[in-house]
């Protein structure tokens, strides 16, 4: 596992948007201890010299002397918080300059609670949705297209890029790119329910052709059943309540109110990050969701033992 897969943090920069956020971090903080410091220092001087001196009468002309020190120091304290604000707006352009016309482009939607991603293209067939998992290639910049389909979500990545509301009905464009490979931990920043604490994504950055490779795969429908349990398992799904919420492109299920699950065994999380995507774990989520995420929009389904297992082998099978 490398440094960006494991350490997820504002203080691990690893796009030129999240570099541009730290350095301005470093100035706002060594800005404060460097104030700090003359504060205390000054502070510390006055009152070591009043106690060794006593109290004495103001000589004369020490109040042109004391108005003097006072401009001073408010004309550097004007210096420092104009540098400082100058700082800002040169950080916050940094963060929007990355636009170009071979950026990859993402449409994004925030759900109660988990994430909906839809990779644009000229040609509609050619367009993929997906769900709580991004991949984008290293280097090539990357324009999030972000909305939200109920309450005010916020989309954050800390090594990559800071923080952008999902305001209902309103759409707004946030930029990023990643210098190395990796994955990359982000989640809801606005608390928007009970389970705001499990709205989560993984970023997958890899190099160009990595990628390329992993578009072209999710743009393909699902592969069919291979054999009998496999088939069996389909057919749970298309009988059960699940094609009613969920999509799987190349079959009959069309449902738009939950995750696409064309390519669910592919995924490393369940629930927006809540689960590792093993059987086990999806066994248990599809029996009762409420007992991992409370609150969340998937009904309890108490199927068989046999139609349950099929249906983990078919839902195995997506990748």
């Amino acid at each position: 596992m490398s440094a960006a897969q494991g350490i997820h943090g504002v203080l691990h920069p690893a796009g030129p948007q999240a570099s541009a956020i730290y350095q301005l971090w470093l100035v706002m903080l060594w800005s404060s201890v460097v104030v700090f410091l003359v504060v205390i220092g000054f502070a510390v001087a006055a009152l070591t010299h009043g106690m060794r001196r006593g109290p004495e009468p103001v000589p004369v002309g020490g109040e042109k002397e004391l108005a003097r020190h006072v401009s001073t120091a408010v004309g550097i304290t004007v210096v420092v918080l104009f540098t400082l604000l100058a700082e800002s707006v040169w950080t916050g352009r940094q963060t929007s300059s990355l636009q170009t016309s071979t950026a990859v482009t993402i449409a994004l939607t925030g759900h109660q609670w988990w994430w909906e991603v839809e990779y644009e293209d000229a040609l509609p067939a050619r367009r993929v949705v997906t769900a709580n998992e991004l991949h984008i290639p290293t280097v090539r910049p990357v324009v999030l297209k972000v909305t939200s389909r109920d309450v005010i979500h916020s989309f954050w990545v800390p090594n990559l890029q800071g923080k952008r509301d999902l305001i209902p009905g309103y759409t707004t464009a946030i930029w990023l790119a990643a210098d190395q490979p990796g994955v990359f931990r982000g989640r809801c920043a606005e608390f928007c329910g009970l389970q705001h604490a499990h709205m989560a994504f993984d970023i997958v950055a890899e190099p160009e052709q990595e990628f390329e490779r992993w578009l072209e795969r999710v743009r393909q429908p699902a592969r069919r059943p291979e054999n009998v349990i496999e088939q069996h398992g389909q057919e749970v799904f298309m009988t059960a309540r699940c094609a009613g919420c969920h999509t799987i492109r190349g079959t009959a299920a069309h449902g738009g109110i939950a995750p696409d699950l064309t390519h669910l065994a592919a995924r490393g999380t369940l629930g927006a990050g809540t689960l590792p995507n093993t059987p086990a774990h999806l066994g248990e989520w599809v029996l009762n969701p409420q007992a991992s995420k409370p609150g969340n929009q998937m009904p309890a389904n108490p199927l068989p033992a046999d139609d349950l297992a099929a249906l983990l082998s078919y839902l195995g099978s997506l990748q």
